[in-house]
């Protein structure tokens, strides 16, 4: 069976760029100034991140389990104190529309500007476009606007409008959320086109993910700790008004020595003694339940605060340029070979 394969000319190759001298400076150069366009048209975006470090709920042999676990790579029950949300699955947080939608009103300022706007208004009317997403706008412009869906007034989470899902996606895109294994560390960090709102933003969505999580945590806590104060305020009331009843019974009755009116006053005295004990038995457990709502708050200890940033974030314009450079000689060369393969393809048989 025979074999071929192909072989390129690589003498007539070099020759036929040597002629074109000329044409590969000009294309050079016109790439060269395309890129220098591009580079200085992407709008600046800075970065500012958090470190925390929680609070873990686990004991000493489970938390010992989940290191050994992590040490080896086993991690498939991360999960090991019982909650449904865990560190490992923060990140999965921020991809809830109801979470990133409480966003909307975070306040901030800008290095420009000292006047306080909402998280919703500065991603819907102070994000700098580069130049060749305005051809689209003014396309979509000119076609017939669809009927809005949603309420643009109010924010629904279940039926966002169009502007609103695309600031959703905007937010969602721009938070960057890490959990390392094996020291448990969270990592945050956003993305924002001025670095003041970077830090700032940086900054609540943190306060916003604490009050998140010890919400979840201590939900079960609070609603027994409601329901003690319902049970406390029904036993305190009951106890007063037994010791009320007792004490007027004895004002009125306290020169009668007959038996049923003693035999009544003993019936008083042992319910205002029952309720007492009763009322004092929920104040234990009012307590108690105090004790474990304090007990499920978590504790998140922050290992490195946001700062504002000083430099940009962006790809290095020499980056840039050098991969329109080198795109731009694959394609002249590649357009060279197709051009004149019948001169440069020899095929070995």
């Amino acid at each position: 069976m025979s074999s071929f394969k192909f072989d390129i000319d690589i003498k007539r190759f070099v020759g036929l760029l040597t002629e074109r001298k000329r044409q590969i400076a000009i294309l050079m150069a016109l790439t060269t100034v395309l890129a220098i366009i591009v580079a200085f048209s992407v709008p600046r975006i800075y970065k500012s991140r958090v470190v925390l470090a929680p609070e873990s709920s686990s004991n000493s042999m489970t938390s010992g389990l989940s290191s050994l676990a992590s040490m080896i790579g086993l991690y498939g029950d991360n999960n090991m104190t019982g909650d449904a949300i865990y560190p490992d699955i923060y990140p999965e947080i921020f991809n809830s529309t109801e979470f990133v939608t409480k966003l909307f009103d975070i306040k901030l300022k800008t290095t420009d500007s000292d006047k306080e706007v909402t998280l919703y208004d500065y991603l819907k009317k102070g994000q700098k476009k580069p130049w060749w997403t305005l051809p689209r706008k003014w396309i979509m412009s000119l076609l017939p606007k669809k009927k809005e869906e949603g309420n643009p007034t109010k924010i629904d989470p279940f039926h966002l409008t169009r502007e609103q899902y695309n600031i959703v996606s905007g937010i969602q895109k721009s938070i960057f959320c890490a959990v390392d294994k094996k020291t448990g560390l969270i990592t945050l960090e956003l993305t924002a086109q001025d670095p003041l709102a970077a830090a700032l933003l940086t900054d609540s969505i943190k306060n916003h993910l604490q009050e998140f999580i010890t919400e979840y945590r201590t939900k079960k806590a609070c609603n027994d700790l409601d329901y003690m104060h319902e049970l406390y305020t029904e036993a305190k009331n009951d106890y007063t008004r037994a010791r009320h009843a007792y004490a007027a019974f004895c004002d009125n009755n306290q020169d009668l020595r007959l038996m049923s009116y003693r035999s009544k006053e003993a019936d008083l005295e042992n319910d205002m003694q029952l309720k007492y004990n009763i009322y004092t038995q929920v104040v234990q457990q009012l307590q108690v339940a105090k004790a474990k709502v304090q007990e499920k708050t978590p504790a998140f200890t922050v290992v490195q605060n946001p700062v504002v940033p000083i430099r940009h974030s962006n790809t290095p314009k020499v980056f840039i340029l050098a991969t329109f450079l080198f795109l731009a000689c694959f394609a002249y060369i590649a357009w060279i070979i197709v051009r004149h393969r019948r001169e440069l393809i020899v095929v070995n048989w």
